[in-house]
């Protein structure tokens, strides 16, 4: 291979490359409708032109057999009028005129299956234009949503680089950390306050129980008190009394 053939197909390939990056497809479709309706008005002016010249042949042809006709009863006039040179030569304008008019006639029917031809292909591109037109706005459409998904993609492929999502991410964190930090501020002024409720409660524990003892007492003592009659008592006997009040006189007399 060739160093010209080498270059020459680089070049080739970074042109269609470039090119191939640079298609935007509702531009293209845009173009080629564009296009098509171009070729749409050339293949009608290409109709109107053949229409025109068979119409124009067909006119020749008419005359031309129109003419061999009409010298056809000149030269059936002059026969009869006994005159046959005269004859002869309408005979001769009349084969002229006829061989024209046979000429023409082909002609006439090749242009006729040309316009014929030029009419179907006239119908099929109307009808595939048509047919593009309906499609182009769902392709732009599913254009416009792949364009769309496409940058979607990378802008989220992209978060986790940018500089707006990492300064977002920093801050997240800053604020964790002050949250914990006022979270452990909390719970330490909680602790101190827990502690001095605590000493409190446990000075009042004492001095409840202190209470309740020197109540206990208080109350043991009563009832002893309370007590000491029922258990001294003892029941009535008039032998003792007696004794007790002898015994009472025995002491006033001493």
């Amino acid at each position: 291979m060739g160093l010209f053939d080498r270059v020459s197909r680089v070049v080739r390939s970074n042109l269609n490359a470039a090119v191939s990056s640079a298609e935007d497809p509702e531009k293209i479709l845009d173009q080629a409708i564009i296009d098509m309706q171009e070729d749409l008005v050339q293949l009608r002016q290409a109709v109107a032109t053949a229409i025109a010249s068979q119409k124009r042949v067909q006119q020749q042809y008419m005359q031309a057999q129109s003419e061999a006709d009409n010298w056809q009863r000149r030269a059936q006039l002059a026969l009869q009028k006994g005159d046959e040179n005269l004859a002869r030569e309408a005979l001769n304008r009349k084969k002229v005129q006829a061989e024209t008019a046979t000429a023409l006639k082909t002609q006439f029917d090749q242009q006729s299956a040309t316009v014929d031809t030029l009419k179907r292909n006239l119908i099929a591109l109307e009808g595939k234009i048509s047919e593009a037109k309906t499609k182009k706005d769902m392709l732009k459409a599913r254009a416009q949503a792949a364009k769309a998904n496409e940058q979607l993609q990378r802008t989220v492929g992209n978060l986790g680089t940018s500089t707006a999502m990492s300064a977002f991410e920093r801050m997240e964190e800053k604020v964790m950390q002050m949250e914990a930090r006022s979270q452990a501020a909390a719970e330490l002024a909680g602790a101190d306050l827990e502690s001095q409720f605590a000493q409190l409660e446990a000075g009042g524990d004492v001095d409840a129980e202190l209470a309740a003892m020197k109540a206990q007492l208080l109350g043991g003592s009563a009832a002893d008190q309370a007590q000491l009659p029922s258990e001294t008592a003892a029941p009535k006997d008039a032998s003792v009394d007696a004794e007790l009040e002898a015994l009472k006189r025995q002491l006033d007399q001493l």
